[in-house]
């Protein structure tokens, strides 16, 4: 007859340059005990989850998402490991919990997964991931876009140069703003130079439109 091997729970407080773990045993009078830090890097990453393995019992990990992305979630997967990323919001907060460090959020964090308190977002794989990228990009060349236009349209506003077509940034508003000329040569370098920002925002929005289009299939 087979004993079913217990299970530890290690919480770990994710930042750019180290990793603050803690581990709670499967009892859940077990004390939840800090392991210290450790750095980053896939390496000693690695010599961290041998450490865990070492104990001889089944292992899950859990960690909050956040701006590393989900590197940390596939290598402790190809590991053997469960894992489990949850977002911020999602985790419980206890009254009185107002002292936050790495090696609190850590031991706060084995002690919730122990519990079964925590529930896990949806973890994409590399390559939804990476279109994921691609379409960020592409929202911030539209908001460049959107902030390059507003500064021509308060520009010509300022001036008294009005559009009297109810559709601005048309094949025929491009000429009619080329068109315009002012007294003072600042005013006309000021405008080049808005519209030639406006042009490049534009190219560059359509480019990354035609990349994800390209990508999609």
């Amino acid at each position: 007859m087979t004993t079913e091997q217990p299970t530890i729970y290690v919480g770990i407080d994710v930042s750019k340059d180290k990793l603050a773990v803690a581990l709670a045993g499967g009892g859940l009078r077990d004390e939840v005990v800090s392991l210290g830090t450790f750095a980053t890097a896939p390496a000693r990453v690695d010599r961290l989850l041998k450490k865990l393995s070492a104990r001889g019992a089944s292992v899950s990990v859990c960690y909050e998402a956040g701006p590393t992305g989900y590197g940390l979630y596939r290598q402790v997967r190809a590991f053997g490991f469960e894992c489990c990323v949850v977002a911020p919001s999602l985790i419980p907060v206890r009254a009185g919990e107002r002292v936050k460090t790495d090696r609190l959020d850590a031991i706060r964090l084995a002690r919730l997964f122990r519990a079964g308190e925590l529930t896990p977002i949806w973890v994409p794989d590399e390559t939804h991931e990476a279109m994921r990228d691609l379409v960020r990009a592409r929202e911030s060349a539209a908001e460049d876009q959107r902030h390059k236009r507003q500064l021509v349209s308060a520009f010509m506003l300022r001036h008294g140069r009005v559009y009297h077509r109810t559709k601005p940034w048309t094949m025929r508003y491009r000429p009619w703003l080329q068109s315009q000329s002012f007294a003072h040569p600042a005013h006309q370098l000021a405008l080049q130079e808005m519209l030639q920002a406006e042009r490049n925002a534009t190219e560059r929005h359509d480019r990354l439109t035609g990349h994800i289009e390209a990508l999609l299939p």
